[in-house]
């Protein structure tokens, strides 16, 4: 694979791909994909049954192989792990199954790489019109049900906690413990409260919505216990947050950002200068 010669403020960036059965739309993702910038694209196969891991060989990539499938938020947790232990000073986390665009990469990873934010999210709702872009009138239903619900219980505002297109911080993904969360779908609201937990700042980017035959989509049953688990989610975060009840998965490894969004360690300067 051709090597980035163009940095985003020094800092390396990292594609991961949590792939399972995505051999159609592999190469039509990984082309859009820009490697001027891009140092590594990792992608991780969750025992697909199709030839998703021989379609990526044939690509150039070297994929991680699960034996036996652990769902897609124990997907993840290989993909960032393999991230940092590459070094990434910033990952970003695409769809193999080609729903959300690619091309969003570097200016989601450059609003991370030049210090504006922790966490960038891309956003469908922030497009034209997320169901004319094929989102199902029921899902787009339920999508904003939950927002709703989940701004009010975290009492933090975003256009959406359900998208799959991510970028992090290194420092954000040491910073909070991925080992405690669900191997499941609600894995990824589970990050968003924790990344809260952690003081990191959260920003979005609009994302153009698109599905189509070869997009993974889960079933309606799926749909509603993914539902259940993100209202469960919100609760457990606002519990946590009143001390009502602590849950081991919102408990971050350390804060790296204090209440006026400064680093911790600059905070902390901050405060011994202040007493000296």
């Amino acid at each position: 694979m051709p090597k980035a010669f163009l940095m985003l403020n020094d800092k390396k960036i990292i594609v991961v791909l949590p792939a399972y059965n995505a051999a159609a739309t592999l190469e039509r993702t990984l082309t859009e994909i820009d490697r001027c910038v891009v140092d590594e694209v990792l992608i991780v196969d969750d025992a697909s049954t199709d030839a998703t891991v021989s379609v990526a060989r044939d690509l150039g990539l070297e994929p991680i192989v699960h034996d036996s499938n652990r769902g897609y938020g124990g997907n993840q947790k290989t993909c960032y792990a393999a991230a940092l232990d590459r070094g990434a000073d910033v990952v970003v986390m695409v769809h193999p199954d080609y729903q959300y665009s690619p091309r969003l990469v570097v200016p989601m990873a450059g609003m991370i790489a030049y210090g504006e934010y922790d966490f960038v999210l891309g956003s469908r709702i922030l497009s034209q019109n997320a169901v004319r872009g094929g989102m199902p009138r029921y899902k787009y239903a339920a999508n904003r049900l939950l927002t709703l619900f989940e701004n009010l219980v975290v009492r933090y505002k975003l256009s959406e906690y359900h998208t799959g297109l991510r970028a992090f911080s290194r420092e954000l993904l040491n910073a909070i413990d991925l080992d405690f969360n669900s191997d499941d779908f609600v894995f990824d609201n589970q990050m968003i409260v924790q990344a809260l937990e952690a003081g990191a700042r959260i920003g979005e980017l609009s994302c153009p919505t698109r599905y189509n035959s070869d997009a993974s989509s889960i079933n309606f049953r799926r749909s509603v216990r993914y539902g259940v688990g993100v209202v469960r989610t919100s609760l457990q975060y606002r519990w946590n947050r009143m001390g009502v009840k602590h849950y081991r998965y919102l408990q971050p490894n350390h804060s790296f950002r204090d209440q006026k969004g400064r680093p911790a360690d600059a905070a902390m300067t901050a405060s011994r200068s202040g007493s000296s």
